[in-house]
C-alpha cells in the first residue's frame, strides 16, 4: 500500500512543480520584455519624447500612452513586435495631439517626407529643412554631395503625395564632384555601420518600405538577424523589387539586404 501512496505523492510534487514553473518562465520572459524594449535603439532615438508604457503578460504586449507624431505608435508596434518572446501586440497609444494635419496637405507633407529621410543613412533628415506647397517639396540645408543631394531628391520624390519637388541644398565644392556622384555613393557604403538592435532595424526597415509610394504596395515580410535583413514579399516589378532593396540597404543599421522577393 506504501508504493502506491508515494507514487501518488511523487506525481503530485511534479504536478505542483509544472505549474508553478511555467508562469516562472512566462513572468521572466514578460520581465525580459518590459525591460528590453525602453532599451533599443528605436525607443531611445525617436521615441525617446513619447509616454509609452509597455505590459507584457505571457508574451501578449499591451502598449498604452501617447506620442507625439502618428508614425511613432506603428514604429514602437512594430519595434515591439521584433523583440524575442512576444506573441502580439495590443496597440492602444494615442496621438498627444488630436489636431492631426490633414492628409495630403502641406504640412503633411512635410511630415511623411521628414520621416522617410531620418531613417536613412545616407542623406540628412535632422539637416534637412523641408517646405510644402501644394504637393510641390521644397528641400533647403547643405548636403555632403552631390550624390547626397541627388539622393534626398529621389527619396523625396518616391513619397506618397508629392508630385514635384524641388532641391535647393548646397554643395561645398560642387564643382568638383558632377564626375564622380557614383563613385561617392559607393565610397559612403564603405562606412562603419552603427550598431543597432536587430528588432530597431526591423521596425525601421518597414517603416521606410511604407512611406516609399513604389514600395508601399509590396506586402514585404522582414526579417533582422545580426544586422542582416531579409526580405520576402511579392511584387509587381523587377524595379519594385530593386528599390524595396536599396531602400532597406539603406536604413541606419543595415549591414547586408537578402533580396527574396518574388516579381509576380
Amino acid at each position: 500500500m506504501k508504493k502506491p501512496v508515494y507514487r501518488l505523492a511523487v506525481l503530485a510534487a511534479v504536478a505542483a512543480m509544472l505549474f508553478t514553473t511555467i508562469p516562472l518562465f512566462a513572468s521572466d520572459t514578460d520581465d525580459r520584455i518590459e525591460a528590453s524594449a525602453p532599451k533599443t535603439y528605436v525607443f531611445k532615438t525617436y521615441l525617446k519624447d513619447d509616454n509609452i508604457k509597455i505590459k507584457s503578460k505571457n508574451g501578449l504586449v499591451t502598449l498604452t500612452g501617447t506620442v507625439q507624431d502618428p508614425s511613432h505608435k506603428s514604429l514602437a508596434e512594430e519595434t515591439i513586435a521584433g523583440l524575442p518572446g512576444v506573441k502580439g501586440v495590443d496597440n492602444k497609444l494615442e496621438e498627444k495631439d488630436k489636431n492631426s494635419p490633414a492628409e495630403k496637405s502641406d504640412a503633411w507633407l512635410i511630415a511623411k517626407v521628414k520621416t522617410a529621410l531620418l531613417f536613412h543613412r545616407h542623406v540628412s533628415g535632422t539637416g534637412t529643412e523641408v517646405l510644402a506647397d501644394n504637393g510641390t517639396i521644397s528641400l533647403r540645408g547643405k548636403a555632403e554631395s552631390l550624390a547626397q543631394k541627388d539622393l534626398t531628391t529621389e527619396y523625396a520624390m518616391d513619397v506618397e503625395g508629392v508630385e514635384n519637388v524641388k532641391n535647393e541644398m548646397t554643395v561645398p565644392d560642387a564643382g568638383n564632384e558632377t564626375s564622380g556622384i557614383k563613385k561617392k555613393v559607393v565610397d559612403k557604403t564603405n562606412r562603419v555601420v552603427e550598431s543597432i538592435d536587430d528588432a530597431s532595424i526591423t521596425a525601421l526597415v518597414k517603416t521606410s518600405l511604407l512611406y516609399h509610394r513604389s514600395t508601399s504596395a509590396i506586402n514585404t515580410k522582414v526579417e533582422t538577424k545580426n544586422s542582416v535583413v531579409t526580405l520576402e514579399g511579392m511584387a509587381k516589378t523587377s524595379a519594385e523589387k530593386d528599390l524595396a532593396g536599396k531602400y532597406a540597404s539603406d536604413v541606419n543599421g543595415v549591414k547586408d539586404v537578402n533580396n527574396n522577393i518574388t516579381v509576380e
